[in-house]
């Protein structure tokens, strides 16, 4: 065992039995590269990432390549989802270097951490124009007997281009009608009008620019922007992207058609897709919305949910054949003969026919990912449900992917937004109830005496790295729905003290934001992103969360550094509107207002008053805020001199320093939030 046996990761306890020396991320690796006068190798993962494994298994397994790794290099192990910063840092470097990035991601650092040759996935021979890992190892060596100036030289030009990429903020105005239409414009000529989505393979969901589309639909009525946003989501529905049998999402398609995906499920995706098609029924009440929401709200309550009441990160994308090997994809597709062995010859030809199975296949050696094609006929309600039924009972007993059962604060801020809003617009209490835990654990676990979030958490024992923007955003995010749909206002007071670590630790003063606090740890460049990735950017987010505490509370220095934060939307959303969807949600919330809510009713909370509440949830107005609870109550400020009218329920709807007569009648307060 080496030194990564006594951490936390799930990634880097994976590799705590290489025969390779590992260090863990820190000042004391750096130390011993100093004290040895070698390079760092630092090598960045997730426990989840197919090519991270291939590469342990082929090199850092192999005796001979670690001899030589530890006795001409310190290797330092990196899971970039417990340490984003020092990811998204190299990350940049990577990219600015080769022109592309991804995971494994292979950097060599001089002992001060200044990177100087990159990389991510090496073979163990050479392949495909690619050196093997030995010989990159061999080089770099070289490289530093022999020509040290020369290395001193390219990593003190990396560290100095990275120091000069500080992003520049333009003004300080939000996004109005015409950047956003040009952003909608953007979109249109990218779209994938044949398969929903934009661009071309691998294809990935894109949740951020959905919400922007049916805000958009929502605030302007264009139909171009829902049908964007609802054919996406059907397509990706019908996909392979998509557990036909289990419920919830893969982390992208290979393909452009949303067939083949990589089989890895995270909790971010899920998180962000329940949410998009729980909307997606509330624009539109799509029957296959409904089902996709609750089906992916079922998964990770039933798949990712930890004995401590969070969420876990991700399942592999690898498990074992049967054989005693980790394939790809092993426990979700199917051939021909396994459908005729659990369900007969007559109800596999059906189940063939109705999600696509082929004799050749459409994945590897003549397996078929599950979809659920466009055909003519109908097929028979109670017949499809028992031949799902019965192989998803089969799937259950091949072994299951590995899970990374870490928890971490920002992702579960995503899935406690979309578990609490999905419970409540479809009237799933025990969906409310998982969100509520998830958020109490967060409070217990990852909040200290001075409410700073630590990252990461595991089997009830906190993580040592610190929170970044991202975690402050999306838990504040997650806190404020909470508080929307339970009326506990304690949410909006905990969302509350994270906004403010936000506006003191988090700024520069002019609108910008960063990535790590001011008092987090030094490293050779502070991260800065306003783009979306995988999840909405800290920057967008934080923006988002922001807003809507402003239209809670009335505080007008969180909403003035919402505006200020959304300047850099401005700029980019016409021009790279794909990279910055939930910035541009975020904007067509302001423009509309966002439209802040407030209903009152006697206390217990009867029928009357929690028909206006699921009512003013259900509202479409982009952002819009719900404060709920009893007359006279303190729990939040929109409910401050709100009184029932004539002794009834009501809701009371105002923005822009403007209210409407409130009103008594749901079907009033559904026009008033529709408009």
């Amino acid at each position: 065992m080496n030194r990564l046996a006594d951490e936390q990761s799930p990634y880097l306890l994976q590799h705590a039995s290489n025969p390779v020396d590992w260090w863990p991320w820190g000042e004391e690796a750096m130390e011993e590269a100093r004290r040895r006068d070698v390079p760092v190798l630092l090598s960045v993962g997730y426990a989840s990432c197919h090519w991270c494994h291939v590469m342990a298994h082929e090199s850092f397994e192999d005796g001979p390549t670690a001899e030589f790794l530890n006795s001409h290099f310190v290797p330092v192990k990196v899971d970039r989802e417990e340490r984003p910063d020092v990811d998204a840092v190299y990350m940049e470097a990577v990219q600015a270097a080769t022109g592309q990035g991804g995971w494994p991601m292979t950097v060599f650092l001089t002992p001060d951490a200044e990177p100087f040759y990159f990389g991510t996935y090496f073979p163990p021979e050479p392949r495909h124009g690619m050196p093997s890992f030995r010989q990159v190892l061999q080089g770099v060596q070289q490289a530093w007997g022999e020509r040290r100036g020369e290395v001193a030289e390219v990593a003190g030009k990396i560290v100095r281009d990275l120091a000069g990429r500080e992003i520049s903020f333009g003004d300080a105005e939000p996004p109005g009608e015409e950047q956003l239409g040009q952003a909608l414009l953007g979109l249109t000529r990218e779209y994938d009008a044949q398969r929903g989505g934009f661009g071309g393979a691998p294809k990935f969901p894109p949740s951020m620019v959905v919400e922007f589309l049916l805000r958009h639909h929502a605030r302007t009525g264009a139909e171009g922007a829902l049908q964007m946003a609802r054919d996406t989501c059907e397509r990706m529905a019908r996909g392979g992207i998509y557990d036909q049998l289990g419920g919830g999402f893969a982390r992208y398609s290979v393909d452009r058609d949303w067939v083949v995906p990589h089989f890895e499920k995270m909790l971010y995706d899920n998180a962000l897709l329940c949410r998009v098609y729980a909307h997606l029924w509330r624009a539109t009440g799509s029957d296959l919305a409904r089902r996709v929401a609750l089906e992916t709200a079922d998964f990770m309550v039933r798949e990712l949910r930890t004995a401590e009441g969070g969420f876990a990160s991700a399942l592999d994308a690898d498990s074992d054949d049967g054989t005693g090997r980790h394939v790809e994809g092993a426990y979700y597709v199917w051939t021909p003969a396994q459908l005729t062995e659990v369900l007969g010859a007559e109800d596999a030809e059906l189940a063939a026919q109705y999600f696509g199975v082929t004799a050749e296949g459409t994945f590897e050696l003549g397996a078929s990912v599950l979809q659920l094609p466009q055909q003519e006929g109908v097929f028979e309600a109670d017949r499809i449900a028992s031949v799902r039924e019965r192989l998803l009972a089969a799937r259950e007993g091949r072994p299951a992917p590995g899970r990374d059962d870490k928890v971490v604060a920002a992702w579960n801020g995503l899935a406690i937004a979309a578990l609490a809003e999905t419970g409540a617009y479809f009237e799933r209490p025990d969906l409310v109830e998982a969100a509520v835990a998830a958020a109490d654990l967060l409070v217990r676990l990852h909040l200290d005496a001075h409410v700073r979030l630590t990252r990461t958490s595991k089997d009830g024992r906190a993580g040592a790295n610190a929170g970044v923007l991202e975690d402050y955003a999306d838990v504040a995010e997650g806190f404020l729905a909470l508080a929307s749909v339970t009326g506990e206002g304690v949410w909006l007071d905990f969302a509350g003290f994270l906004l403010d670590h936000v506006l003191t630790r988090f700024t520069d003063g002019s609108g910008s934001l960063y990535d790590t606090a001011a008092d987090a740890e030094r490293l050779i460049r502070r991260p800065q992103d306003p783009t979306d990735n995988a999840t909405p950017s800290g920057w967008s987010a934080a923006a988002g969360a922001l807003l809507s505490y402003a239209a809670h509370t009335g505080s007008e220095p969180h909403r003035t550094a919402a505006e200020r934060a959304l300047g850099v939307v401005k700029a980019l959303g016409p021009r790279v509107p794909r990279f910055v969807g939930w910035g541009l949600a975020t904007a067509e919330a302001l423009l509309d207002g966002p439209r802040e809510v407030a209903v009152v009713g006697p206390a217990p909370a009867d029928g009357a008053v929690r028909g206006l509440h699921r009512t003013a949830l259900l509202g479409t107005a982009p952002g819009a805020v719900v404060a709920f609870g009893a007359e006279g109550s303190d729990e939040f400020p929109l409910l401050a001199g709100r009184p029932l009218v004539g002794g009834e329920p009501a809701a009371y709807v105002c923005r822009n320093f403007t209210c409407d007569a409130p009103t008594t009648d749901p079907q009033r307060l559904r026009a008033a939030l529709n408009d």
